[in-house]
């Protein structure tokens, strides 16, 4: 069921409607109905990979839970006549089986994940796999720190794992986060529901508007990348960064819209990617909840795991102090950017896009000392201008990197990068590249429009954000909810009739999923 369907706005509204008319009681058991009915769209065999999922790591979550309560029991019943010794002796135990459900559990749903997406066994890759599978191990990792308790009803574990507006592309949002909002029956709240509504259309009109209009014209690009070289591989970048931006966002807005229209809050996913004046900010704003959950659930293991223990004392005593601590955290650096590739796609793009950020954030992070000291002597590199060249030349750096996504193979990405200079084609190339990729004037003129639109809505997001440190979203919604009603009926009703006239339907476009969906 596409979230751009007319099947997908009946299902939220008549989802919305049971929600509050039914009591509380009632109201996470519906949701999780509707997330079951809503999955089964994609294929009622796919249903049995999440029960799969949901079954091993309730059970696994609750054998951790019970053997360190067992544990807690025991030591205080013995309290007087235990040692500190044996003590310490039956908590290392217990605490090397709950190690062992961990592993166990972990390998056998991450072993499921990889299979498919390595295509190890010839079944078609469920919907949303990576994302389900993911939330769980960071919940299972969670029970095993002791961060919270094991969820004890398991169909209310299952809802967790198959929420459905948040199953297909994020956000990663955490048990401990919307846990309380999920499953408490939330009452009909006026402001909750316009906010949502009003979310959900501003997340229409970047996908249906900006983001599948701009898909026809990417995919001519990636059809035949060695015709369209030089300014048509440039255009053709800047077209993908558009769409990947707007189709991506614009799923999580409505992903968040729906939520916050049941009352149910989820993490927020985006934070002005584009804003940002360096690579390491931009992955502090770009899909948050998946660098989150790399940096808790594989960085950290991994850095202070005993292996990269020993190496730390070897690379001290080789390197010397200085040199020998960073080596540890550059190879735990390097395992995620792996993984982070890999995760995306189980091919050498995804694994060289991968380890380009890691070598791009490596060197950064070297050269830092120096960026400090000359930001410290030229103080007119503090200016607003220094501030939009660098936002430039970020910019720049990720529409490059994001290339990377366009093509399988990797040279023919690297040419089609390297024809940008070396083509000379640009007399009137470039401003005759939007025919030659399908677009009209009519296009260009909606889609200048739209990104102007989009452009300074994410400017007063920022100012009332204050730098990327919280979310403006909701603030933007605030200030707007304060004008006069007349003026607000003005406002969403444009966006509304934008989005009904101007979307991409018809003859030469197609109703796609979102890019994240394949992920």
């Amino acid at each position: 069921m596409l979230f751009t369907s007319y099947e997908f706005l009946g299902f939220v509204l008549i989802l919305g409607l049971l929600y509050y008319i039914l009591p509380k009681k009632a109201k996470w058991p519906l949701l999780l109905i509707a997330s079951l009915v809503f999955y089964a769209f994609s294929g009622v065999k796919a249903l049995i990979f999440v029960g799969i999922t949901a079954f091993t790591v309730y059970g696994a979550g609750m054998l951790i839970d019970r053997n360190r309560a067992a544990v807690d029991a025991y030591i205080k019943a013995n309290k007087d006549t235990l040692s500190k010794e044996e003590k310490k002796a039956y908590k290392a135990k217990a605490a090397r089986i709950r190690t062992v459900y961990l592993l166990l559990c972990m390998c056998l749903n991450l072993g499921i994940l990889v299979a498919l997406k390595f295509e190890f066994v010839s079944l078609l890759q469920p919907m949303g796999i990576s994302f389900y599978t993911l939330r769980a191990v960071g919940y299972l990792v969670d029970i095993h720190r002791g961060s919270y308790k094991a969820e004890r009803n398991p169909l209310r574990f299952l809802l967790f794992i198959s929420f459905f507006p948040i199953v297909i592309q994020g956000p990663l949002s955490n048990y401990g986060d919307i846990a309380p909002t999920l499953f408490e029956g939330n009452a009909f709240d006026k402001k909750n529901v316009s906010f949502g509504l009003q979310r959900m259309l501003w997340g229409f009109f970047k996908k249906l508007v900006v983001a599948d209009r701009v898909m026809k014209a990417v995919m001519v690009y990636i059809g035949d990348p060695v015709t369209y070289r030089g300014a048509y591989a440039l255009m053709g970048m800047l077209l993908y960064t558009v769409e990947l931006y707007a189709d991506f966002t614009g799923g999580i807005d409505i992903t968040i819209g729906v939520s916050e229209m049941l009352g149910i809050k989820v993490s927020e996913n985006f934070e002005r990617p584009y804003f940002s004046t360096s690579l390491k900010e931009y992955w502090r704003r770009w899909h948050i909840t998946m660098c989150e959950w790399f940096k808790n659930y594989v960085f950290f293991p991994v850095s202070v795991s005993k292996p990269m223990q020993k190496l730390l004392k070897v690379t001290r005593k080789v390197f010397g102090e200085r040199v020998g601590k960073r080596i540890p955290v550059y190879v735990s650096s390097f395992i995620v950017w792996l993984l982070t590739g890999l995760w995306h796609g189980p091919t050498w793009n995804f694994v060289v896009w991968g380890l380009l950020n890691w070598l791009i954030l490596m060197v950064s992070e070297e050269f830092e000392p120096l960026y400090e000291k000359f930001h410290k002597r030229f103080g007119w590199t503090n200016a607003a201008g220094y501030k939009v060249f660098m936002m430039i030349r970020t910019f720049i750096l990720i529409t490059v990197l994001n290339l990377f996504d366009c093509f399988v193979n990797v040279k023919t990405t690297l040419t089609s990068i390297a024809s940008v200079v070396t083509a000379g084609n640009y007399k009137g190339a470039l401003a005759g590249a939007y025919k030659a990729f399908g677009l009209s004037a009519a296009d260009l003129v909606i889609l200048g429009i739209s990104i102007a639109i989009m452009f300074t809505v994410s400017i007063v997001q920022e100012k009332m954000s204050g730098n990327g440190q919280t979310s403006g979203n909701s603030k933007v919604r605030e200030r707007l909810s304060a004008l006069p009603f007349p003026v607000q009926a003005c406002i969403w009703t444009a966006l509304f009739a934008a989005v009904l006239l101007f979307g991409a339907y018809g003859v030469g476009y197609d109703q796609s999923q979102f890019i994240y969906n394949k992920f």
